[in-house]
């Protein structure tokens, strides 16, 4: 396994993270999984751990805490707040009442006292940012938090927060957590480098693009896997979008074999490969998706490799880019571009 140092703080994290999404309801792993998981990953060398409130409706965060205890020393946790987490209309977003209530939440269902990295799940354009920067500054100096950061914020809010904590002498993000994969670069021409520009770690989730890079979506073969169950309509091969995937994948499959890679090794190397990325955040259901995905830690792309992958997915081109997370909102809603 290989350690970096997250951002500017001087935590040293492995390149690897375990993402935590799949516990619980929405990728069906159990509690014993989970915690064999847990105890295989930290054996591996592994030891940042990442969640979210939102996953589960908090089952992920208790299935955390249940397989991490009595080892919390050990472990780098991060979780994440800001999406909705039940119909009243205040549980969701980045204002004070919401984070300050929200992090109480988190801390049970987790059983700590505090977490490492707490991180905005998406920006709120309802918030401003001294509302929400003030209130994760109070939480850090009460010791419940000990960083914070953002989670698949467009560069230009990114850029904003940091100025808007430097003209209101508030802690500012430390990290930041974008979608990046092979298959989606687009954070290469504008987030990775103003997270370079201001020090930001980065946390790198969907590294495998939903399981496209995982060697179990191929041509001709029906796609049977568990995100596509849920998610027909990212996997429907007929929709243009998601056929130049497929293509991209049969090209990258053929120098993952030139390479004597697996898939999995090619995806995960070309994410941690870029120097911007301090991790890549894998999301196991099962421990034999575990153990194919720790088998990229040390794995490292040579440059005729990385330049194969350049010739078939450009740089910071994104193929599915109506999949994005960090999108302006003008782009989506006209009235917003309209006097």
């Amino acid at each position: 396994m290989q350690y970096r140092t997250l951002g500017r703080t001087g935590v040293q994290v492995s390149s690897l993270a375990l993402g935590a999404m799949n516990f619980g309801r929405i990728g069906q792993t159990t509690q014993e999984e989970a915690t064999a998981i847990v105890d295989a990953a930290l054996e591996a060398g592994i030891n940042l751990v990442d969640t979210a409130d939102m996953y589960g409706q908090g089952e992920s965060e208790q299935m955390v805490g249940r397989a991490i205890a009595g080892r919390r020393d050990d472990i780098v946790l991060a979780t994440k707040a800001g999406m909705p987490m039940g119909d009243e209309r205040n549980q969701q977003g980045g204002s004070r009442r919401w984070l300050v209530t929200e992090l109480d939440n988190s801390l049970r269902r987790l059983g700590v006292d505090h977490v490492d990295l707490y991180q905005v799940h998406r920006w709120d354009p309802r918030t401003s940012d001294e509302e929400t920067l003030s209130a994760l500054t109070d939480l850090q100096r009460a010791g419940k938090i000990r960083y914070f950061g953002s989670s698949t914020f467009p560069a230009y809010r990114i850029v904003q927060a940091e100025w808007a904590a430097r003209e209101n002498h508030l802690s500012r993000y430390v990290t930041e957590q974008p979608g990046y994969s092979i298959l989606q670069r687009g954070i290469e021409t504008h987030v990775l480098p103003v997270t370079e520009q201001y020090g930001l770690g980065v946390l790198a989730w969907s590294p495998l693009a939903s399981g496209w890079l995982s060697g179990a979506i191929r041509e001709g073969q029906e796609i049977a896997t568990n995100r596509s169950a849920f998610m027909p309509q990212r996997f429907d091969t007929t929709i243009p979008t998601n056929r130049a995937k497929l293509d991209a994948v049969e090209q990258l499959a053929k120098v993952a074999d030139a390479a004597g890679l697996t898939m999995i090794q090619l995806a995960l190397g070309f994410v941690t490969a870029h120097p911007a990325v301090t991790s890549a955040i894998i999301g196991p259901r099962t421990m034999d998706h575990l153990h194919s995905q720790l088998a990229a830690a040390d794995t490292v792309l040579t440059a005729d490799v990385l330049d194969a992958i350049d010739a078939i997915v450009p740089p910071g081109v994104d193929l599915a880019p109506q999949e994005k997370f960090d999108t302006p909102p003008a782009l989506l809603d006209p009235s917003l571009r309209r006097r």
